[in-house]
């Protein structure tokens, strides 16, 4: 078991889940704003953050949303802000990165790959939605690829993190993707200590399996030795099993409600902070301790949230 305290992410919002899918899921930029705190509070280390229309809770790339809710959350945190490039289904790259380009944020989430991202199924499990682009949403997904070519990550690399400073979540969803990543480690266009978060359960990725799990630790570990910073996300009633054998192993973990709807078996989180609050009991059970928002910053070789442009 590590000694070396857990690094907790929270990823506050999203864009896989929609309005109808849970009363608790934060959508206008006070919500998304509150949950961050509280959940920075509760003890993540690390906030992941995706912007909705406050109108109807679509995914939205607009800067101008992210920026009625960041420098609230700098302002009563101290907690480093993470803005995702994934977007959401449909976005352009251009628009996925634009909110992270306008504020120069610590850290910005970095897909390492194209990928089927299939959401369809969750449609079976709702007969009526509050909007109508919640099930157009999901069913576009069937016939959808996530879109980052060796191209478009080696843009975002150049735009965002030589042009900005920004370091990355590397987000891995397959075996494939830590190839990726070493493809680029190879080539100095990324530099250690590397952010890989390993993603378990969505479809079109790798599955959430136990043996998946130790697979992806031993290939990140063979491809990056100790010079990285291993962390796990796992999707839906896999999340908190998922990232309890992460910290166990030595890893850091990523909860919050983009991932899961759940604090446990039928029963609906009512906010980020209970997600955050029971991973942080589930470890320090365990004799675990939980890393400060500035241990995070000197392990990740962050730039300091005094250089961020909110």
């Amino acid at each position: 078991m590590s000694t070396k305290p857990v690094i907790i992410t929270c990823a506050v919002t999203g864009s896989i889940h929609t309005p109808t899918m849970s009363d608790h899921l934060p959508i206008t930029p006070g919500e998304i704003a509150s949950q961050a705190i509280d959940a920075a509070h509760a003890g993540a280390a690390i906030l992941h953050l995706h912007a909705r229309d406050p109108g109807n809770g679509r995914p939205t790339p607009d800067p101008a949303v992210f920026m009625q809710f960041l420098p609230k959350i700098k302002s009563e945190t101290d907690a480093v802000i993470n803005i995702s490039t994934g977007g959401g289904p449909g976005m352009t790259v251009d628009e996925r990165i634009a909110a992270a380009l306008h504020a120069s944020p610590e850290m910005a989430s970095l897909n390492m790959g194209s990928m089927n991202f299939g959401l369809y199924p969750l449609l079976a499990k709702y007969p009526e939605w509050r909007h109508d682009w919640e099930p157009k949403f999901l069913e576009m997904t069937r016939d959808f690829i996530f879109r980052n070519t060796f191209k478009d990550i080696e843009t975002i690399l150049e735009k965002l993190g030589e042009g900005c400073g920004t370091r990355f979540e590397f987000e891995c969803y397959d075996v494939g993707h830590l190839y990726n990543l070493a493809h680029f480690l190879d080539r100095g266009l990324v530099k250690p200590p590397l952010f890989v978060q390993t993603i378990f359960g969505i479809l079109g990725g790798i599955g959430a399996d136990e043996e998946n799990l130790i697979h992806m630790r031993r290939m990140a570990l063979k491809l990056f030795g100790e010079d990285h910073e291993w962390s796990v996300l796992a999707a839906g009633r896999f999340q908190m099993p998922y990232v309890t054998r992460a910290g166990i192993s030595g890893g850091n973990v990523r909860v919050g409600l983009e991932d899961s709807l759940y604090l446990g078996k039928g029963q609906m989180a009512e906010n980020n902070a209970q997600q955050v609050s029971k991973i942080r009991r589930i470890l320090e059970d365990l004799s675990l301790t939980i890393a400060t928002p500035d241990e995070a910053r000197q392990r990740l070789a962050l730039k300091g949230g005094d250089q961020v442009g909110f």
